[in-house]
C-alpha cells in the first residue's frame, strides 16, 4: 500500500469575483522511502501541491490519503496531529522563530507532541550536533549564516522522527556549496529511510531524486523514476509522549515561557498596553483606600464624642426653615429629664458669638451656655483648674471655663484661673481650661463655657434654649429612649414641636454619603479599566497581525488550535495580571506619598480590593485576550506562512 495516495485532486482560489484554478485533476502514488523531486515553472502549482501533501492546505476536490486515511475526514486537531508526528518541514526562508536559540526552535514540534522538557532538549542538542552546529546550540538564528539557519529547520523536521520530509525550494536561499552540502544531507536522510518529498524549479537539483515529477500549469505532465525503489530501512520510533492531563499541563507551561519571551522581546509595546490596566488598578484601589479610611476617621470622631447621645431641637427636623422661629425648648425639660432612666447626663445649650475682651486682647468667641453635665457629655478634659456645678447654675454664676484655643488666645502661657474675661458689658471669671478628646464637625473657633442661666440672663435675654443634649446609657436601647423622651416632651409641650437626633444617625448618614461617593469615583475607575481592556485587545490583534507568520510556523510542526489560543490568551492575562500587580503597588506608593504630604489623610487598603483587582485584572485579559487569541488559532497553516 502507498505512503500518499492523490486522487483527481484540484484546487482552486477564489480572486474576488474570478475563479483561479491552480491543480487541475492530480493523480499521484508515493510510496514510502521514495525521495521525489517536483519541478516546474513558478505558477505551476507545485508549491500548492507541496503544501496539500504537509496537511498545509486543503484541496477544493478529489481524495487525498495518507497511510490509507482519508485526509478529507480528519478534523483540524487530528491533521495537526499528522502534521507533528509524521511530517517535517523544511522551508525555503528557513521560518525559524528569531527570539529563540536553536535549541528552542528545533524542539518546538516535540513540545506540542508531549515530549518531556528534558528528552526534547537532549534530542534537539544531538540533533544539532549531529548536523555540525553543536558549537552554535545557544545562537539564535540572527546569529547564524543561510547555510547553518537551514540545518537548524533541517534538525527541526527531524525532531519528531519527519517519517516525511517536505522541502520546499530548500536551497533557494543558499550560496552554491550551502546548496550543496544541504542536498547530501537530503540523500543521506533518504539513505536513512525518510520519505523525501522536495520542490524545485533547478533540473539539477532535482537530479538528487529518485524520482521527478514535473508540472505545469496545475497539471502533472511527466514523472519518470531514474532508479528503483530499495529496500527501505526501518526509521527509529520515537516515543508516544506525554498524553492526557500532563501533556496539557506541559503545553501550559511552556505557553507561557513563550508569552513571557513574547512580552521581553516588545517590552515597550507591552508597557504601553499594560499602562492603561495599571493606571486603572491604581485608581480603583486608591479611591477604596480613600473612601474607606476617610469614612473610619470620620466614625471614629463620631465614636469619641459619645454614640449615645441624643439631640433635641426645636421644628420639625433640620430641613425645617422655620426652626430658628421656634421656641419650645426650656431649661425646666432639661430638669424634668435629669434622674430617668434613659437620662445619664443632660445639659441644655444655649450659643451666640459675642466679641470677648481682656486686657488688649479682643477676639470673637463662641460663648456657650451650658449645664454642669455637658463636659461630660461633650467628652471634655479638664486640663487647668475646674467645671463649674449645678450650684453655679442654679445661681447664675458669673463664671467661665475656657477651652484651651481661648486660653492661649487670652493669657498666652499665663495662667488664666482667676482672672476674668467680658462679654459684652459681663465680666466672668475664668475657673477651668478644658480641652476637646472628641471632634467638630463645621468651623472651628475659640470656646467659652458659661452656666446657660448665666447666658440666658445675662447676654442673650433670651428665656429658651438652642437644644438639650442627653447621654444614654450604653446599656440603654436608644430606640427606647428616644420613645421615651418624645413620649415626655410632647406631654410637656402638648404638641410635637421638636425633633430628635443621634451621632447613630449621623453615622448613618456619613456611611451611606461615603459609600455612595466611592461607588461613584469606583465606577469612574472601572470605565478606565474597562478602556485599558480596550487596548489590551486591540494591541493583541495587531500582535496576532505581526505574528501572523510564527503563527503559521507552529501550527506547521503540529500546534492545535487550542495551543495556539492558549499562547496569546496567557499572554494578554499576564500582562493584565503584571499590570495589575503594578497598579496595586502604585496604589500602595499613592497612599505613602499621601501620608507624608497629608498626614490628616488616611488610606485604608483592603485584602479583598486588592484581590478584587487582581481578578478584574484577569478578568479583563480573558475576555479581552479571547477575541485575538480565537482569530490567531483560526488562521490557515498555508495563509499564515504566505503573510508577509
Amino acid at each position: 500500500m502507498s505512503l500518499i495516495d492523490l486522487k483527481n485532486i484540484s484546487r482552486q482560489f477564489q480572486m474576488g469575483e474570478q475563479s483561479i484554478q491552480v491543480l487541475r485533476s492530480i493523480d499521484l502514488r508515493i510510496d514510502a522511502g521514495e525521495m521525489v523531486a517536483i519541478i516546474g515553472q513558478s505558477g505551476s502549482g507545485k508549491s500548492t501541491l507541496m503544501n496539500i501533501l504537509g496537511c498545509l492546505d486543503r484541496p477544493s476536490s478529489g481524495q487525498y490519503l495518507f497511510a490509507g486515511r482519508d485526509i478529507s475526514k480528519m478534523s483540524d486537531e487530528d491533521q495537526a496531529a499528522l502534521r507533528r508526528s509524521h511530517f517535517g518541514f523544511i522551508f525555503q526562508r528557513y521560518q525559524l522563530m528569531p527570539e529563540l536559540d536553536a535549541v528552542g526552535n528545533v524542539e518546538i514540534p516535540a513540545i506540542y507532541r508531549g515530549t518531556a522538557r528534558a528528552a526534547r532538549r537532549t534530542r534537539a542538542r544531538a540533533l544539532l550536533t549531529r548536523l555540525g552546529l553543536g558549537d552554535r546550540l545557544t545562537n539564535r538564528p540572527g546569529a547564524l549564516s543561510g547555510g547553518q539557519q537551514q540545518r537548524v529547520s533541517v534538525a527541526r523536521a527531524l525532531m519528531n522522527g519527519g517519517d516525511v520530509i517536505l522541502a520546499d525550494e530548500p536551497t533557494g536561499a543558499l550560496d552554491s556549496a550551502s546548496g550543496a552540502e544541504l542536498m547530501a544531507l537530503l540523500r543521506e536522510l533518504h539513505a536513512d529511510g525518510h520519505t523525501v518529498i522536495l520542490v524545485t524549479h533547478d533540473p539539477q537539483i532535482a537530479q538528487s531524486a529518485d524520482r521527478v515529477i514535473e508540472i505545469s500549469d496545475g497539471r502533472i505532465v511527466a514523472d519518470s523514476r531514474r532508479t528503483p525503489i530499495g529496500t527501505v530501512k526501518p526509521l527509529p520510533t520515537q516515543g508516544p509522549g506525554k498524553t492526557g492531563i500532563l501533556a496539557r499541563m506541559d503545553r501550559l507551561r511552556e505557553a507561557t515561557r513563550m508569552a513571557f519571551k513574547s512580552m521581553l522581546a516588545h517590552k515597550l509595546r507591552s508597557f504601553l498596553t499594560m499602562l492603561g490596566i495599571i493606571i486603572g488598578i491604581t485608581s480603583v484601589v486608591s479611591v477604596v483606600a480613600l473612601g474607606s479610611g476617610s469614612q473610619q476617621k470620620v466614625l471614629e470622631n463620631i465614636a469619641s464624642i459619645g454614640t449615645s447621645t441624643i439631640d433635641i431641637r426645636p421644628g420639625t427636623g433640620f430641613g425645617d426653615r422655620r426652626a430658628n422661629r421656634v421656641e419650645t425648648l426650656v431649661g425646666s425639660d432639661a430638669e424634668a429629664m435629669i434622674g430617668q432612666p434613659f437620662a445619664e447626663s443632660v445639659s441644655p445649650e444655649v450659643s451666640t458669638t459675642a466679641n470677648v475682651i481682656h486686657g488688649s486682647v479682643t477676639a470673637s468667641a463662641q460663648l456657650k451656655g451650658v449645664s454642669a453635665g455637658y463636659f461630660q457629655l461633650g467628652a471634655y478634659t479638664v486640663t487647668d483648674g475646674a467645671t463649674f456645678t449645678q450650684s453655679d447654675v442654679t445661681n447664675r454664676a458669673q463664671v467661665a471655663v475656657l477651652d484651651s484655643d481661648a486660653a492661649e488666645t487670652f493669657f498666652g502661657s499665663d495662667s488664666p484661673l482667676g482672672q476674668r474675661v467680658l462679654i459684652g458689658r459681663v465680666p466672668l471669671r475664668v475657673i477651668g481650661v478644658v480641652a476637646s478628646s472628641g471632634a467638630s464637625f463645621g468651623p472651628q473657633s475659640i470656646k467659652i463655657f458659661t452656666p446657660y442661666t448665666t447666658a440666658m440672663t445675662r447676654v442673650t435675654g433670651g428665656e429658651t434654649v438652642d437644644s438639650i443634649s442627653v447621654q444614654v446609657p450604653d446599656s440603654y436601647d436608644m430606640a427606647k429612649a428616644e420613645t421615651e423622651i418624645t413620649a415626655l416632651l410632647t406631654l410637656r409641650h402638648g404638641v410635637v414641636d421638636f425633633f430628635l437626633t443621634n451621632s447613630d444617625t449621623i453615622r448613618a448618614t456619613i456611611q451611606s454619603t461615603s459609600q455612595t461617593l466611592t461607588w461613584l469615583i469606583s465606577a469612574i475607575a472601572v470605565i478606565s479599566l474597562v478602556v485599558g481592556g480596550i487596548g489590551v485587545m486591540n494591541i493583541m490583534l495587531v500582535s496576532v497581525t505581526e505574528r501572523t507568520k510564527e503563527i503559521g510556523i507552529r501550527k506547521a510542526v503540529g500546534a492545535r488550535q487550542s495551543d495556539i489560543v492558549a499562547q496569546f490568551l496567557i499572554e494578554a492575562v499576564m500582562v493584565c495580571l503584571i499590570g495589575g500587580a503594578l497598579g496595586v503597588g502604585l496604589a500602595f506608593g499613592v497612599g505613602q506619598a499621601l501620608a507624608v504630604v497629608s498626614p490628616d489623610t488616611r488610606m485604608v487598603y483592603s485584602g479583598a480590593t486588592v484581590l478584587a483587582a487582581f481578578a478584574s485584572a484577569c478578568g479583563i485579559g480573558v475576555l479581552f485576550g479571547w477575541l485575538p487569541a480565537q482569530s490567531a488559532a483560526r488562521l490557515d497553516p498555508v495563509v499564515a506562512l504566505a503573510r508577509e
